[in-house]
C-alpha cells in the first residue's frame, strides 16, 4: 500500500465518522450515542494506525494510479449532484431528514463509480450499501418514522464507510508479513 492510497482510505473513514458524529442523537438513548460516537473515533484511530502499518511494511502497490482525469470527473459529479440535490430539496421544503439520506445516497453512487473505475469490488460493494441506506432514507423520510432516517442513513453510513476502511488497510498490512 502507498501513502496515496492510505490518504484516500483515510478520507472515506474520515467522513464515516463524520456521518456518525452528525447524525448519532435522539431517538437514541444518550449512552449509545456517546458509545458509538466514540467507537466511530476508535475506527478511525485504528485506521490510520494500522494503514502506516501496512504502508511502512510495503504492502503491494497499485499498478495503477488512483487520481487521474477519471477520478476526478467522479467527484466533480459528486458534489454537483449533492449541491443540486439539496437545493432542490430545500426549494421543495422536503423534510429536513432527507438531507442526510441524499448525502448517503449520492457518496454510495460516488464509491460505486470509483468500485467501476479501479475495478474493486470491495469499494464497489460499500458504495451499494451506502446507497441503499440513503435510499431507505428517502424513503423512511416520508413517514412518520422520519425521526430514524440519521439512523439509517447517517451513522450506518458512517459504519459502512468505516468498515470498508478497516477492512482494506487490515487486509493490506495482512498481505505485507
Amino acid at each position: 500500500m502507498a501513502w496515496q492510497q492510505l490518504v484516500g482510505i483515510l478520507v472515506g473513514a474520515a467522513f464515516g465518522v463524520v456521518f456518525v458524529l452528525a447524525n448519532a442523537q435522539a431517538p437514541l438513548p444518550s449512552l449509545v450515542v456517546v458509545v458509538v460516537r466514540g467507537a466511530a473515533l476508535l475506527g478511525l484511530v485504528s485506521v490510520l494506525l494500522i494503514g502506516v502499518v501496512a504502508v511502512r511494511r510495503g504492502a503491494p502497490r497499485p499498478r495503477r494510479t488512483l487520481y487521474g482525469r477519471r477520478f476526478w470527473r467522479i467527484v466533480v459529479a459528486e458534489i454537483v449532484l449533492l449541491v443540486g440535490g439539496l437545493q432542490v430539496l430545500r426549494r421543495l421544503q422536503a423534510p429536513v431528514e432527507m438531507n442526510v439520506a441524499w448525502i448517503a445516497w449520492v457518496v454510495g453512487l460516488h464509491f460505486l463509480a470509483f468500485g467501476a473505475l479501479w475495478r474493486d469490488r470491495g469499494i464497489a460493494v460499500v458504495g451499494a450499501v451506502q446507497a441503499l441506506l440513503g435510499l431507505g432514507g428517502l424513503a423512511l423520510a416520508a413517514t412518520p418514522a422520519a425521526g430514524w432516517v440519521p439512523l439509517l442513513s447517517g451513522v450506518l453510513s458512517g459504519v459502512v464507510l468505516l468498515a470498508g476502511s478497516l477492512g482494506v488497510v487490515t487486509t493490506a498490512a495482512r498481505s505485507s508479513t
